[in-house]
């Protein structure tokens, strides 16, 4: 009698563990990060904030490519700007999904600068027409503090190998031999970005550098520069890109699968962030492609 009751325990004990199992299947199976239960649709990537680490949207734009149920892809942009490196990354990484799968814009309140640098080599690009872009151009940013330390009386000492290697220390003078050190890099920076925009709209190289001195530009405005291919909306991207990729009717949209984090990776990375804040960088130098409010 003892061991009839031990075995139904046992098989009823299974039984739950097996039926728990299958629910975590199905659930996986639903929501799969990523939705394997879908058919063809439309790839959605968005681009916010400023552009200070271009990985994750790099990472979503290749998820994208690789999904064989994604015919084309919309990248929404709503960025200032950022950094040089990221910017350029997210721009290769455009260009690469665009020889592959057609790559449609959205641009909302803003796509300047290295906002507009991604957007770039899509095979369309919408735009509102009060969007602020343009804004091709580069800047470094320095500030002098040295006198405030004067008034307080600090004194800051730097021992270094190399004459360029404290550029832009914000407690001394910079001389006149680091300012054309410095301009150098952001000229080459500059062709840089021209180059790349005018590869991208499949402009002449002088027509862009003529309008590349900073200015920024209204949607419409950018559409009469072809900057810019149409003006419309997010729906009406989509919608484009769905005829682009062969979908009839209104294509669905899919999104590329979150990326699984780990509270101690977010904690080790906040915490390298807060001593990179505190300690500077080893140049002291940002550059930065963004609007210069």
């Amino acid at each position: 009698m003892k061991k009839g009751c031990m075995l139904y325990g046992s098989l009823f004990i299974v039984g739950v563990l097996l039926l728990f199992l299958a629910c975590v299947a199905i659930v996986k199976a639903v929501l799969n990060d990523g939705e394997s239960l879908r058919g063809d649709g439309v790839g959605l990537v968005e681009l916010k904030g400023m552009i200070v680490d271009g990985q994750e949207t790099v990472r979503q734009l290749r998820e994208l490519k690789k999904d064989d149920r994604v015919k084309a892809v919309v990248l929404r942009i709503d960025s200032p700007g950022g950094v040089v490196g990221p910017s350029q990354e997210i721009y290769a990484a455009v260009k690469g999904l665009a020889k592959v799968k057609k790559v449609v814009v959205s641009m909302g309140s803003v796509a300047a600068s290295g906002g507009y640098y991604a957007a770039a080599p899509a095979t369309l690009i919408y735009s509102n027409p009060g969007t602020i872009t343009g804004s091709i151009g580069v800047l470094m940013k320095f500030s002098n503090i040295e006198g405030l330390m004067d008034k307080v009386g600090l004194k800051a000492f730097t021992i270094k190998t190399g004459k360029f290697k404290d550029v832009g220390s914000p407690v001394r003078p910079m001389s006149d031999e680091e300012r054309s050190m410095l301009q150098g890099v952001i000229d080459s920076t500059h062709q840089q970005f021209i180059k790349a925009v005018a590869e991208g709209r499949r402009l002449p190289v002088e027509k862009v550098r003529a309008i590349a001195d900073g200015r920024i530009f209204s949607g419409e405005q950018a559409l009469a520069e072809k900057l810019v291919d149409k003006i419309g909306t997010l729906q009406d991207a989509v919608e484009e890109a769905g005829r682009l990729g062969g979908i009839k009717g209104e294509p669905e949209l899919i999104r590329p699968p979150k990326k699984k984090t780990r509270i101690f990776s977010v904690l080790t990375e906040r915490a390298e962030q807060r001593l990179e804040q505190f300690s500077g960088s080893d140049s002291g130098v940002s550059l930065d492609y963004r609007l210069g409010w």
